[in-house]
């Protein structure tokens, strides 16, 4: 039996259309299934919980939406039995979808899923926050300062639903980022790596750390980072000068590697994050309001995902 949990609202209304392909391929093909509607945020992470919560059986579970609703089912889950994931990119960003190579055919990724020729044991990470210590999973990225301020306006964004129509939503991304960026001020602040390196900064526009290469739609700000190694990657955005970081983020609009002053990045299993001020938070674009201080640790080759 096919678990679906389903994002009609995803990539602007995208979620609702792809589905409805999805469920006359699946009705064509005779293949048992039982499908869940998302209908507002936390949805997907309490359908994920009352699938897996004390259940031993094996369960297949197929995501259909953005990496926010990647996020909140990852959250939800259970570990008690084995479970697998499926993914069928719907929303704006998709950054997993492309960390994965996932065709951009929905019928594509649903033949894969029904018929899967490999599956990988994926990382994920867990963010650690908030003065009653709250804990959230995250499957691509996690991020405060600047990224984390861009995913929050975006969210609401008129300018990201009329892009995704056509098809153009990295540049919405772009557009906001930029708006953003042109107004942002840097913080101080310092890092602890695997509870043993500390590193400072006093010109801080955003630290993220990755699973996966891409965040923010495909902004490729961790090019090196491995899904399977069970490390992060942190990556530092700062300078004195801001208009010194331009071209650091024109090579991750772009998809290069960047070797340029003004981008740091380290490899560890866990980091501590300390902000002078409250910053912007996000997991995998969605808004964990604004925080000092995060602990963000990398649980190795956890999530079943067939590729």
């Amino acid at each position: 039996m096919y678990s679906f949990i389903v994002n009609p609202n995803a990539g602007g209304g995208q979620g609702e259309k792809i589905w409805r392909r999805l469920e006359k391929r699946l009705a064509y093909l005779n293949i048992e299934h039982q499908v869940f509607l998302t209908d507002k945020a936390g949805d997907a992470s309490a359908f994920a919980a009352a699938l897996t919560q004390k259940c031993r059986e094996p369960k297949i579970i197929i995501i259909v939406g953005g990496d926010g609703t990647i996020n909140e089912t990852v959250d939800g889950l259970d570990f008690c039995g084995p479970v697998t994931l499926g993914y069928i990119p719907a929303g704006s960003g998709n950054d997993l979808a492309k960390s994965l190579h996932l065709p951009k055919n929905p019928l594509w990724c649903l033949k894969r899923v029904v018929s899967p020729k490999r599956f990988r044991l994926l990382d994920y990470g867990v963010i650690s926050y908030g003065e009653q210590l709250f804990h959230r999973r995250f499957a691509v990225s996690t991020g405060i300062g600047l990224d984390a301020l861009v995913c929050r306006e975006i969210s609401e964004s008129k300018i990201r639903k009329v892009l995704s129509r056509i098809h153009l939503e990295k540049l919405s991304y772009a557009i906001i980022g930029m708006k953003m960026f042109l107004f942002a001020k840097p913080a101080k602040g310092y890092l602890i790596l695997d509870g043993i390196q500390k590193v400072e900064f006093n010109h801080i526009y955003f630290v993220s750390a990755h699973i996966h290469p891409y965040e923010g739609g495909g902004f490729r700000f961790a090019p090196g980072a491995d899904p399977c190694d069970g490390k992060l990657t942190v990556c530092v955005v700062h300078h004195g000068k801001k208009r010194k970081l331009i071209p650091v983020l024109m090579d991750a609009f772009l998809g290069r590697r960047c070797r340029k002053p003004g981008l740091r990045n380290y490899n560890c299993s866990e980091v501590e994050i300390h902000m002078e001020r409250p910053l912007a938070l996000h997991a995998d674009g969605e808004d964990c309001l604004s925080q000092k201080d995060v602990h963000i640790r990398c649980i190795p080759q956890k999530l079943r995902m067939m590729v």
